[in-house]
């Protein structure tokens, strides 16, 4: 069964045997080992020659063959006859093996010390990075990283303490800045020799330093050396090398504050991530940087104290903005950051807060309108929380522009304007400079109203009530006329607005109409502030009564507009007269038209005049003067047709003919060509007189045949004349000529006059007011004042039965402060003469009510 090629000890090569067959196969040596059974060989075995001489041998050992030989079992390796072989081992170890490791650590211990002696000189060790690795994890695996580890940080402080720091104290200059930047260096050096020492001790790092609570990280370990070495110890007397480096970084600091050229940007910036990662940054630099910093704040803010405002605010808004960007950009703790700037508000704000809310100081920054100056102050009194106080000067500022306005007798005209441009010049400062505080616009509110209604303004224009309450009626009066061409552009939206009224749902201020509605709502902003609306109602209503009956609204829709924002405003009782105007002019309108189809029918022949008029009701229109006039024939007899056809019309009313609001175009024939002249009806009727002496070459009219023929007389008859022969459109001659007209004086047709304008509208006096009549207008507003006055009297005696004096004065004042503010004085003459009429009864310090 056995095959002298089966057997692997046969004398052949073993490494050439040949597969295994189907038996397991045995080896006869020191060590015994067994494979399992490999791939059965699908060959039969080689049965051997029953004769053969080795049989005889074999029996003796193995006894009788089998006479049934079972092929199924593999065959053994077994082979007693061979006998055992020798096994040859080459290199054989024969000395002692702890000898041998105990040399090798002592080898791998040289050779880590010599490589650190190269990293330390900046060269390459002589072993490679990786058998010095291996020669780490074996010594840490022969238990000897504790001694490993003290023998490297031994070698590690002797290294920093020796060569590195007489390296360091070698290089270093004299200076600060000159220790800082040697110190850095050498820093950059011991940082990357400290990397390659980790990656070298890497397995003591992890395996023994990691879960170590004795000793530190290799990492954590070479900042503490270096740390300990350069800014703890101290090899002579002084400061010690990091003591002068830390005074180095403020000494850096302070170059880039005073815009020195010795400031180096990277080193400081290298220099606060050095004292960050050796972790001196909070403990010992902070302190003393931010001592150097208040020190000089502290010099800074004496040094620009004895400047204006406006510059010591622009100098602490850039040196805050400094400190702000450095703390930023070279890596200054968020915390140091904020310390700092804490001290530079204490020092630069507090300590100064009475230079910043000067009053006298900031009204000149108002007055020049500093937009960027205001915002600065605003901003830094808010990093100090203090803003709220700039409302005192702010209000202050603004009681004193607004009163020097409103009491500027010398441009009355101009004061609402004035006002309305002050107004808006206010609103961009708290939009631009005080982001939009609602506590500044409340404070411009109440400044506002303080001047607007102070008595100090009667006492100015000498009126008795309030002349704003007048001006702002006139001004209204011009943007309906004139629309927005009458306003300076300071005064029209710029396109912040516009885009503030997009945002807010409001049609754009691009739009012309939407402009003049916003800037009737600042008008009426001013109105708001008034106590006297009784004086704007009335002016109001004149002016009105000019623009409809002479048709000099610009925009009809304006004129709704205005209307319905004073009934929003007031109540229905103060709009009730104004309603009642627009109505009359409707119904007039009607009136015409059906005059005209009743003339029509009539027969009467269309005459070359066009006659139009309107019928006013006398309660809801101002009252007007009844001037005589004499009218030319045919005017006279249609105003006589349409006073028959309308008395006849409604039976019981009376008309009365109110010339002085009457106009008309006139055709004028001329030299140079026919013009047609838009004057008043006393304009109109002094030039068809010239039509009586135009045939006579010289013919002229003196001042005397014009009034007896017109039946006009004094400040009517000479204002007239004015307009047609002194003012810019002279359609008249004056002789002598002068700017005035006198009674001795001749007028003649100018002949020669032209224009390039068909229709010449010549200025029409009806649209001036005199001074009598604007006088006349605010005594009648104070009268009704006073009857408003005592029935106001009547009406809380009438509920309340009894009240002392100083109640009653009290309550006559809160009911009738938004028709107009009336003097206790007032109230207590009127109080006098209900006593007399008997609506009241003195008892003491009190009033009693008589039914």
């Amino acid at each position: 069964m056995h095959s002298p090629g089966n057997s692997l000890l046969d004398g052949r090569n073993p490494s050439k045997r040949k597969p295994a067959g189907a038996g397991a196969i045995g080896i006869h040596s020191r060590q015994n080992s067994a494979s399992q059974p490999s791939e059965p060989h699908h060959k039969r075995p080689k049965l051997t020659s029953p004769f053969d001489p080795g049989d005889s041998r074999m029996s003796k050992v193995v006894g009788k063959r089998p006479e049934i030989v079972d092929l199924t079992k593999p065959p053994t390796a077994f082979q007693p006859h061979k006998g055992a072989k020798k096994l040859v081992i080459k290199n054989l170890r024969t000395t002692s093996r702890a000898n041998d490791l105990e040399r090798y650590y002592d080898t791998t211990k040289k050779e880590l010390l010599d490589a650190l002696e190269a990293i330390f000189e900046q060269k390459q060790p002589r072993q490679p990075f990786e058998r010095l690795y291996r020669g780490v994890e074996d010594l840490c695996r022969h238990g000897a990283s504790r001694e490993l580890f003290l023998t490297l940080q031994e070698q590690c402080d002797n290294y920093l303490k020796g060569s590195l720091y007489r390296s360091l104290v070698t290089e270093a200059g004299s200076s600060n800045v000159d220790m800082l930047r040697s110190i850095y260096k050498h820093w950059v050096i011991w940082n990357t020799q400290s990397t390659t020492i980790r990656s070298v001790f890497s397995y003591l790092d992890r395996a023994f330093l990691l879960p170590s609570k004795e000793f530190l990280q290799i990492n954590d370990t070479a900042i503490s050396l270096f740390r300990r070495t350069f800014f703890v110890s101290s090899k002579s007397e002084g400061l010690s090398p990091g003591a002068k480096a830390l005074v180095g970084v403020c000494d850096l600091v302070d170059y880039d504050r005073r815009a020195d050229v010795r400031f180096d940007p990277a080193l400081l910036r290298d220099s606060i991530s050095m004292l960050h990662v050796l972790n001196i940054y909070g403990r010992s630099f902070e302190p003393r940087f931010l001592e150097a910093s208040r020190d000089y704040y502290r010099e800074f803010a004496e040094m620009q104290s004895n400047a204006s405002l406006k510059s010591y605010i622009s100098s602490c808004e850039k040196l805050l903005a400094r400190e702000d960007y450095r703390c930023n950009a070279y890596n200054f703790d968020s915390t140091t950051k904020r310390q700092l700037m804490n001290h530079a508000h204490i020092t630069l704000i507090d300590n100064y807060s009475e230079k910043l809310l000067d009053s006298g100081s900031i009204g000149k920054l108002l007055d020049e309108n500093a937009t960027e100056s205001m915002k600065a102050l605003y901003d830094l009194l808010r990093l100090s929380s203090i803003q709220k106080r700039l409302r005192e000067p702010w209000e202050e500022y603004i009681k004193e522009a607004g009163s020097a306005i409103v009491n500027d007798t010398s441009r009355g005209d101009e004061m609402v304007v004035r006002l309305l441009e002050f107004r808006r010049s206010l609103d961009l400062m708290i939009r631009d400079a005080f982001n939009r505080d609602d506590e500044f616009t409340y404070s411009m509110r109440q400044a506002f109203g303080s001047f607007i209604n102070d008595r100090k303004v009667l006492a100015s224009w000498k009126t008795g009530t309030s002349k704003v309450g007048e001006m702002i009626a006139r001004y209204i009066d011009m943007l309906l006329r004139g629309g927005l061409k009458t306003l300076p552009k300071s005064l029209l939206s710029d396109m912040k607005d516009r885009i503030d009224a997009e945002q807010s749902g409001l049609a754009s201020t691009g739009d012309e109409d939407a402009e003049l509605d916003r800037q009737l709502d600042q008008a009426l902003e001013l109105f708001r502030f008034i106590e006297g609306k009784d004086v704007f109602e009335a002016f109001y209503k004149q002016d009105l009564a000019r623009r409809l009956l002479m048709g000099r609204s610009a925009s009809a829709d304006a004129e709704r507009s205005m209307l319905a924002k004073l009934k929003n405003e007031c109540g229905s009782n103060f709009t009730h007269n104004l309603e009642q105007m627009f109505k009359d002019q409707q119904i007039a309108r009607d009136e015409m038209a059906s005059y005209k189809s009743w003339c029509e029918g009539n027969g009467h022949a269309k005459s070359g005049m066009d006659l139009s008029v309107s019928i006013l009701s006398a309660a809801a229109w101002p009252t007007y003067p009844d001037t005589q006039l004499t009218l030319p024939e045919d005017v006279a007899t249609q105003v006589e047709r349409f006073e028959a056809y309308y008395i006849n019309k409604h039976t019981g009313r009376r008309l009365t003919w109110k010339h002085s609001l009457a106009h008309c175009v006139v055709k004028a024939r001329f030299n140079k060509g026919p013009k047609e002249l838009l004057v008043s009806a006393f304009q109109a009727v002094v030039l068809t007189l010239f039509n009586q002496i135009e045939d006579k070459p010289d013919g002229f009219l003196t001042y005397q045949q014009i009034a007896e023929n017109t039946s006009l007389s004094g400040p009517d008859l000479d204002r007239t004349l004015q307009s047609l022969a002194c003012g810019k459109i002279r359609v008249l001659t004056k002789h002598p000529k002068g700017r005035d007209v006198n009674p001795t004086d001749t007028f003649t047709v100018n002949k020669s006059f032209t224009d390039p304008k068909y229709r010449v509208k010549i200025n029409q006096i009806q649209l001036k007011e005199t001074k009598e009549e604007n006088q006349e207008t605010h005594e009648r507003v104070a009268q009704d004042r006073q009857f408003e006055c005592q029935a106001a009297i009547v009406r809380i005696m009438k509920s309340r039965k009894t009240m002392t004096h100083a109640n009653l004065v009290a309550e006559v004042i809160n009911q009738t402060k938004n028709r107009g503010a009336i003097e206790p004085s007032e109230i207590k003459k009127n109080i006098e003469k209900l006593i007399e009429k008997d609506y009241l009864e003195r008892e003491g310090s009190s009033y009693t009510y008589l039914a």
